[in-house]
């Protein structure tokens, strides 16, 4: 089996550096790790634990159109690393971001949703909340006569 790194993922140099006699096979790529997603039905709503490690409070954004609940999160960094002379030995830049959508109903608001971030998980709730029942008006028909 060829065992090369990732060329396109974000891993690339940490493969070669960090582990290079260390036996790899098939790797996902991170992406396929980002932003798993935990969904807990209580009676009042749903209650959801999305792992976004590496991510800060600030890098989330979320919004609702059209009934989904999109959250994004966003990420911008640079390392840099250089030996005793100030050669380069690595350098590094990420950027990238990450979302997910959920259906949540046409009737929840920004209001309704009550989202928290702690140690690299976002734990959002989202209320059961259901449309009222219009009342019917009734209308008659005038008669003359």
């Amino acid at each position: 089996m060829l065992n090369m790194p990732l060329l396109y993922g974000e891993k690339f140099f940490d493969d070669f550096f960090d582990a290079p006699f260390k036996t790899r096979g098939f790797k996902r790529s991170s992406a396929d790790s980002l932003m798993k997603t935990d969904v807990r039905e209580t009676e009042d709503g749903f209650h959801l634990d999305i792992d976004l490690p590496g991510y800060t409070k600030e890098d989330v954004k979320g919004e609702i159109k059209d009934g989904y609940l999109t959250l994004t999160a966003y990420k911008s960094e640079e390392k840099e690393e250089k030996d005793e002379e100030g050669r380069y030995i690595r350098r590094e830049r990420f950027t990238g971001n990450c979302s997910r959508s959920f259906y949540v109903g046409e009737n929840i608001t920004e209001e309704d949703i009550k989202a928290k971030f702690e140690n690299g998980i976002l734990k959002v709730f989202v209320p059961k909340k259901t449309k009222e029942p219009e009342i019917e008006e009734k209308k008659y028909i005038s008669i003359e006569g």
